[in-house]
């Protein structure tokens, strides 16, 4: 019989995030992390296998996150111009220490591009919302480009913005889904 899993995966994960916002993605080796988690690297390679592995979990995690993040802003609204604004609000809610995570995984993306697939691939998901030809799903992108601009801007820290001017940026991004009007016929 196999011995039972001791070894917490969302605390390693929270772990290994820390030492990237801490000190940078090439801090990201399986001996770090495991001295950072308090584990063996072999427990770490059991629980993950690689460091591609581990950093394919992290993108999971991010993923799994702000989508769960995005659904408690939709609510119970429907349609995609509500989930885009859902979208909106959670890119503008999302705090500093999130903010320093995202970065974290951007600067480890660039070190192994393979990783790129899911992150692409759940773009896709959130831009393909609807028919692209569309007054909405044109809207539904424009907001979701303008929301991830803003937040990486800041995040990457190409522009200082007080929080009553994020807020003021994100409430103007959520107006650029409105209603379309009907032609009189």
């Amino acid at each position: 019989m196999a011995r039972p899993r001791t070894i917490d995966r969302e605390k390693v994960l929270a772990c290994a995030e820390h030492l990237v916002q801490r000190s940078g993605a090439t801090a990201l080796t399986l001996d770090a992390v495991a001295r950072e988690a308090g584990i063996t690297k072999g427990g770490l390679q059991y629980c993950f296998g690689s460091k591609d592995d581990l950093i394919a979990a992290l993108i999971e995690r991010w993923i799994l996150v702000f989508d769960t993040h995005v659904a408690r802003c939709r609510g119970a609204a429907a349609g995609p111009v509500s989930l885009a604004r859902a979208y909106v609000q959670a890119c503008g809610r999302i705090d500093d220490a999130a903010r320093a995570r995202m970065v974290g995984m951007l600067v480890t993306l660039l070190q192994s591009p393979r990783h790129l697939a899911p992150i692409k691939a759940w773009y896709a998901r959130w831009l393909g919302q609807g028919d692209g030809h569309t007054v909405e799903a044109r809207q539904i992108r424009t907001m979701i480009f303008a929301a991830e601009g803003a937040f990486f801007l800041r995040s990457l820290g190409f522009v200082d913005m007080q929080d009553a001017e994020w807020t003021s940026v994100f409430a103007d991004i959520q107006k650029l889904a409105l209603p379309t009007e009907v032609s009189p016929a």
